[in-house]
């Protein structure tokens, strides 16, 4: 399904490009590291049978330009970009529902930290908060590693040490606008991986976050950190259809589930159903 409509919307700095499909409550679907809107094309089409469906191009990425040259990102700069795009699409008094995978799912806990009346329902997939490990400081070396073998070789090598996070595998080819890997490498990975979510606001807002992460995602180290958060807040972690990516390679069963999860309550890991897995490393 091709969006309803699409726009721009200023915010400082930026201009955002956004999608919208379908009617019904609003839905906010937020894309991870280098990935446009265009990453969500067919889960948005599922979706929109029973949603409003908004997807965007983060700040930097694609058709979603920055007002001067490009600088390193913050997550509290997307999440406000987030919370601009919600403002100009619905009114105050209606909560919405986000789901953000990878530093989407940053993006989404931070939103929802800032601003909890704004959110009913926010799903984290495998957001990648290496510095809660208790060997990030390995994992944190990796990146750095990562970025400086972009500048020093180029793209290729550092693609391959990047597959560490992904199990030795290397990175799905996903859809997208454009090509926003040199973007990511030079002015993205390295903050967001660095960032730490307040856990202390975190937990305030523990009723209105969902962990999640992917079956077959589950013995990699971008899986980790959501056992981890989710075992620290007490919360169980939903498995959804694949991996890390999995919204894009089965959109219909990743739709159903997401669903299912936005018409239950969060629940507490002791109370979990079957097919999920409790938090431990």
């Amino acid at each position: 399904m091709n969006p309803l409509n699409s726009g721009t919307l200023a915010v400082p700095g930026a201009r955002i490009h956004f999608e919208v499909r379908g009617a019904g409550p609003l839905l906010l679907l937020i894309g991870g590291g280098n990935s446009d809107a265009a990453v969500f094309k067919r889960l948005a089409a599922v979706l929109a049978a029973g949603h409003t469906v908004v997807t965007y191009d983060p700040r930097g990425n694609s058709r979603s330009v920055l007002d001067g040259p490009p600088v390193d990102q913050r997550v509290e700069e997307h999440a406000d970009d987030a919370y601009r795009l919600i403002s100009h699409l619905v009114g105050p008094d209606e909560p919405v529902s986000v789901f953000g995978s990878c530093s989407g799912g940053l993006i989404a806990l931070e939103l929802t930290v800032r601003h909890p009346d704004r959110i009913r329902l926010a799903v984290a997939h495998e957001p990648p908060v290496l510095s809660i490990l208790p060997d990030a400081r390995l994992h944190l070396a990796l990146l750095e590693d990562i970025c400086r073998t972009y500048r020093s070789e180029g793209m290729a090598p550092a693609l391959v040490k990047l597959q560490a996070l992904h199990g030795g595998r290397p990175a799905p080819a996903l859809p997208e606008e454009h090509n926003n890997t040199d973007f990511f490498l030079s002015h993205f990975a390295l903050p967001f991986t660095r960032f730490v979510p307040d856990l202390t606001a975190l937990g305030e807002v523990s009723d209105k976050v969902v962990w999640a992460g992917g079956h077959a995602s589950r013995g990699d180290l971008v899986h980790r950190p959501v056992l981890a958060l989710a075992e620290r807040l007490g919360r169980a972690v939903e498995l959804f259809p694949g991996g890390h990516v999995g919204y894009a390679r089965y959109p219909a069963d990743f739709a159903e589930r997401l669903v299912e999860i936005l018409t239950t309550a969060p629940r507490a890991v002791d109370d979990r159903p079957r097919g999920t897995t409790g938090g431990g490393l």
